[in-house]
């Protein structure tokens, strides 16, 4: 199965960290968002798309470059995520957001990952950021396992 993984992953490379660890799993390709063509989506079987989460919507570039495509045929795709702030009801807004926007462009989503990331976004830099040292081993790992599911 022929895996892409498309992020956007700014500040502190937290997205670029975990799209590593799903990728050495799915021995996948790992592009960044600006990078990717329409082209390099329709030639794999599974895309993995992860965003840090900014004032709870993935990155706009992401939005907007998967706005963008063309109708997919029942494409495999899942999601994924780091912030700064625990699951709440904005983390479930972004994913939420997210996946309906892939939905609408006809992929079938199969699963979706989450984790705690340093943040000093916005506000968060005023108090010395949140999270520090997050993703951490526990994060990698449970991505890791978030991967092997896909397999299965």
């Amino acid at each position: 199965m022929k895996t892409l993984i498309i992020y956007a992953s700014f500040h502190h490379k937290n997205t670029e960290k975990i799209a590593k660890e799903i990728s050495d799993v799915l021995d996948a390709k790992i592009i960044n968002f600006y990078d990717v063509t329409e082209e390099d989506i329709k030639e794999a079987d599974l895309i993995g798309f992860g965003s840090g989460v900014y004032y709870s919507k993935f990155h706009r570039g992401l939005i907007k470059f998967v706005e963008s495509l063309s109708k997919m045929d029942k494409k495999k795709a899942f999601l994924f995520s780091t912030s700064g702030l625990r699951k709440n009801i904005f983390l479930n807004r972004s994913h939420h957001y997210f996946k309906k926007t892939l939905k609408e462009k006809n992929f079938n989503v199969v699963g979706e990952f989450r984790c705690l990331a340093y943040d000093t976004y916005g506000p968060f830099k005023c108090v010395g950021g949140l999270n520090k040292g997050r993703p951490n081993e526990k994060d990698f790992k449970d991505a890791r396992a978030f991967a092997m599911s896909l397999i299965k």
